[in-house]
């Protein structure tokens, strides 16, 4: 079989959540099938700066136009809701959310061009591969697609190769994610507030829209000295971070999936998370869910995690069995099914 993706978002020196998941699919279906031939293709903006990645042996790099000859392949595998112009013989799409069509997470320029492609990768996809049911319920509903076309195929997890030890975690509430709107930091910055002044709050992620905003509350903050503003960090820092966080929170407004969710269940952080979107699916019962537009209800979460040793080791449990279930190498084998569909 021969397959062609569109690697575009696998590059870069500060991966997004779709990047990890590219790259993970990338090299995963790469390796789980050795005689399959792939063409790993790149975005002209993106396609110099692929050369400094080594390629699977059986995948070659391919300059991606949306207008010119594409390459020869079974199956076009889009990995960002998104397909190029040209007609494919069979073409695939992920959609990991739709957050941009449901809510005020981004500029006008922005969520028409998102809306533009989205709609066009749903109406040209033989078969559309959902991050979660959240997101296949959102794709059905917004972008009008039969729900015989929708495939559900969850990320995967960065686990821990061995448990960290639980004895060495600090007083320190860990969020992981960009600083925006969407993600629900300033309600985060206000709820840890009413902590006792012996715990830490570190943001770990990059800036987004209404980033200054955020940015202006937490410098207005009583508890400033207390907040740490990390920017992009990288995975070996992060796998640290989660490894000392006592508590991890993730009280987003929309989530597609939520990745640091699970991976902070991975590696026993236990979590506190929003009881809307894709969240209570991802956590499957193994967080404390709280309404993300009430602060007090984060605030209370936080105190009793705080304060509740017993609790916390109930959630770091069970988060490490339920993010157990989830694989990236799962994710490669059920993509791959989704390609046979179409070529067998």
């Amino acid at each position: 079989m021969r397959i062609a993706l569109d690697a575009t978002y696998s590059i870069g020196d500060e991966l997004s959540g779709v990047g990890v998941y590219s790259n993970h699919i990338l090299r995963g279906l790469a390796s789980l099938h050795p005689d399959a031939e792939f063409a790993f293709c790149y975005r002209p903006h993106r396609f110099l700066r692929s050369f400094r990645a080594a390629l699977p042996t059986n995948a070659r790099r391919r300059l991606l136009l949306d207008q010119a000859p594409f390459i020869e392949a079974d199956v076009f595998h889009g990995l960002n809701q998104r397909l190029p112009g040209r007609r494919m013989r069979r073409a695939v799409s992920t959609f990991h959310d739709l957050f941009v069509l449901t809510g005020d997470y981004s500029t006008p320029e922005f969520r028409a061009r998102f809306a533009q492609q989205a709609r066009n990768a749903a109406a040209r996809s033989d078969l559309l591969i959902a991050v979660s049911e959240f997101t296949a319920s959102q794709v059905e509903a917004l972008l009008h697609v039969e729900r015989s076309r929708l495939r559900v195929v969850p990320h995967g997890v960065n686990a821990p190769a061995a448990a960290p030890d639980d004895n060495a975690r600090e007083n320190l509430v860990l969020h992981v994610g960009a600083i925006q709107h969407r993600k629900n930091v300033a309600r985060l910055v206000e709820a840890f507030e009413r902590l006792p002044p012996d715990w830490k709050l570190v943001l770990a992620g990059s800036t987004g829209y209404g980033a200054a905003e955020i940015l202006d509350r937490i410098a207005r903050s009583p508890a400033r000295g207390r907040i740490e503003v990390m920017g992009y960090v990288s995975r070996e820092l992060l796998e640290r971070l989660y490894a000392k966080a006592r508590i991890f929170a993730f009280p987003s407004l929309d989530e597609g999936f939520g990745m640091p969710l699970l991976d902070a269940m991975a590696w026993g952080a236990p979590a506190i998370a929003s009881k809307r979107s894709a969240m209570p699916e991802v956590a499957g019962g193994a967080a404390f869910l709280v309404d993300p537009e009430d602060t007090d209800a984060i605030a209370q979460a936080l105190r009793i995690l705080a304060a509740n040793e017993d609790v916390r080791k109930g959630l770091a449990e069970t988060g490490r069995k339920r993010a157990a279930h989830f694989s990236w190498r799962s994710a490669a084998e059920q993509t791959w099914a989704v390609y046979k569909e179409l070529v067998l």
